[in-house]
């Protein structure tokens, strides 16, 4: 039995999983099938049986929070035309709205083994540990708010607006170290993966044997994504502020702009030449057809 309602996503990733993990449970979803069709009447029914909540009409957001995030819907928050009410107090539950950050940056240093994060700040933490301190963290430099309307696996557009301080931080960082351990071909198409990885999870379809496949392939990708990275945290921005790995690939002898006895400028000469043929031989063309 779930709460989740008829037009959400929730009930859908419930489901499947129910399915993949005990197909033979029958499923009680009570939204779909008794009288109260909305929150207000959630609300009245909990008033007139005594049922103690935390929220009013007034304060009526639908909210779901985790580890990983808090998310907001609702109310005003329908209303794609309407900015969120980030400074009212008691609409944000994980951090501040950039405006209310303090005007001082935060630094921290994110180490990770083989793509996994496992220290802040040098220090070895378990996951949870991690993931609380940076939520922490983010939450008070007011990092992490996203507004979206996003496109629901039932079929309508939906507008929220998610707190994700440690995850933000997290995302960042791990692509900061990426983009000097993996090469340009792997980096890129795991990118265009990721896309399709995110509908897999948003629409609830993680016990499949795609999503095993694509996991194997990042487990891959990860093998050299060995490194630290400091980020300086600033009313809701994240900065780059340094990055190393033991596997990167970049060298500065290869990048510099001083002289150098590693690469011959008039090697670029050619390579220009056969990756321009194709547009050049189209130009051609085109500039005969023009003239006949």
């Amino acid at each position: 039995c779930h709460g989740c309602t008829g037009k959400g996503n929730d009930q859908v990733r419930f489901e499947l999983t129910i399915k993949a993990l005990a197909p033979d449970i029958q499923i009680i979803a009570p939204w779909r099938i008794w009288d109260i069709k909305s929150r207000d009447q959630e609300i009245e029914y909990a008033e007139a049986h005594n049922v103690p909540i935390k929220i009013t009409r007034e304060t009526n957001y639908s909210k779901d929070m985790n580890l990983w995030h808090l998310s907001h819907e609702g109310l005003d928050l329908e209303d794609p035309a309407n900015e969120p009410q980030y400074n009212k107090p008691g609409f944000l539950e994980m951090g501040v709205s950039p405006e209310m950050a303090p005007d001082k940056p935060a630094y921290v240093a994110i180490s990770f083994e083989k793509g996994i994060p496992v220290a802040l700040d040098g220090e070895k933490l378990d996951g949870v540990t991690l993931i609380k301190r940076l939520n922490k963290l983010g939450g008070d430099n007011g990092i992490g708010l996203f507004d979206v309307v996003e496109n629901r696996l039932v079929g309508m557009k939906s507008r929220g607006v998610y707190e994700t301080p440690g995850g933000t931080i997290l995302y960042h960082a791990h692509e900061v170290l990426e983009t000097i351990c993996l090469d340009k071909e792997t980096q890129h198409y795991k990118a265009g993966l990721a896309q399709k990885y995110a509908d897999l999870v948003y629409n609830g379809q993680w016990y499949t044997p795609l999503r095993e496949a694509m996991d194997a392939f990042v487990d891959k990708t990860q093998e050299t994504c060995t490194g630290e990275v400091k980020l300086k945290l600033y009313k809701g921005n994240i900065i780059n502020a340094g990055v190393t790995s033991p596997h990167t690939l970049y060298s500065e002898d290869f990048a510099s702009f001083g002289e150098d006895d590693v690469y011959d400028q008039k090697d670029s000469a050619g390579f220009i030449n056969l990756f321009g043929l194709p547009i050049k031989v189209k130009a051609l063309l085109d500039e005969d057809r023009k003239n006949k």
